[in-house]
């Protein structure tokens, strides 16, 4: 069973709402897919960037990210992100998963450099730290544990404050050398193969404010954010005043959501021993009618129009 404590998480939800409502309030005429999606690309930065209803994300990306890519960059700031160390580790944490041990060994930076690293950007608000909530593997000192946990270590994750700085990182800094000379035929590309992922970290993050909202009046939430342990990794679990526990899974696909996605979550509380009281499942193209023909109050499905209501 997970611990489930508060940490940074609450901060970092508290500035992402705020930055998510001023991004409304710049862009208000933005449907609510189309506010998420270029919220993903420029969320922090909207004072900066200009959008109109003419364009699409591709448009955008063409526009702000190719031809105006020397201007965009000066977005980044302080201007030393840009340089090594700091880019690489920035890289690492917007392209993998965001352990502090992974970041180290894909940039192949010892981990005590890159503590330090990451120490300082926290210090200057580029990144936060979203502390584990599992359980210690050991019950006490001398407990020997299974062959398959020794070489495991409970680990924190990095995220990145802004979005902005999370989508820079991952999909536009990495062909720096190729935009630099306006050549953004593999930055287009990769953004088309992995669109998806522009936007999962993002509608986890905004799921998890929008079921704190939905339980703020009747049985608030004392934790919350995304879980995982040494079985597997869960988008979104939250534990109420009154103690309940709410297992979450999001998608923002193109696809509807069907019993199978339920069914996998479930599997997968089991595994890692979570007992739970309530699902959330959180949707951007719905919900098969089989789901939704699921009379359990327990069940919570959450469809796009619901995200209005952090606005």
């Amino acid at each position: 069973m997970p611990v489930l404590s508060s940490d940074d998480t609450e901060l970092l939800s508290r500035l992402l709402l705020e930055q998510f409502q001023n991004f409304y309030n710049k862009f208000p005429f933005l449907k609510i897919d189309t506010l998420i999606e270029y919220f993903a690309l420029y969320g922090g930065v909207e004072k900066d960037v200009g959008l109109n209803l003419f364009e699409d994300i591709e448009l955008s990306s063409e526009i702000n990210f190719i031809q105006n890519f020397n201007a965009t960059r000066l977005l980044i700031k302080p201007s030393y992100l840009i340089e090594a160390p700091y880019a690489e580790i920035l890289i690492a944490v917007a392209r993998g998963d965001g352990r502090v041990s992974n970041i180290c060994s894909r940039t192949k930076i010892g981990e005590s450099v890159g503590n330090g690293i990451i120490s300082k950007l926290v210090d200057c608000g580029i990144l936060t730290v979203e502390d584990s909530r599992q359980a210690p593997l050991k019950t006490h000192p001398k407990q020997l544990l299974p062959r398959h946990l020794r070489g495991y270590k409970i680990e924190s994750k990095v995220r990145f404050v802004k979005p902005f700085y999370h989508f820079w990182f991952a999909f536009v800094e990495p062909y720096r050398i190729a935009l630099l000379q306006r050549n953004g035929v593999s930055f287009i590309n990769n953004l088309q193969e992995h669109k998806e992922r522009v936007y999962s970290l993002l509608f986890e993050q905004l799921s998890n404010l929008l079921l704190e909202q939905y339980f703020s009046e009747s049985d608030p939430l004392l934790s919350q954010g995304s879980f995982w342990d040494h079985h597997s990794e869960f988008d979104l679990l939250s534990l109420t005043r009154s103690g309940k526990v709410i297992l979450g899974e999001c998608k923002y696909t193109s696809r509807k959501v069907t019993k199978k996605e339920l069914n996998k979550l479930k599997d997968k509380a089991k595994q890692s021993s979570i007992i739970v009281d309530s699902y959330a499942l959180f949707s951007k193209s719905g919900f098969s009618n089989e789901l939704l023909g699921i009379n359990d109050k327990n069940l919570l499905l959450f469809e796009l129009d619901d995200f209005k209501d952090l606005l």
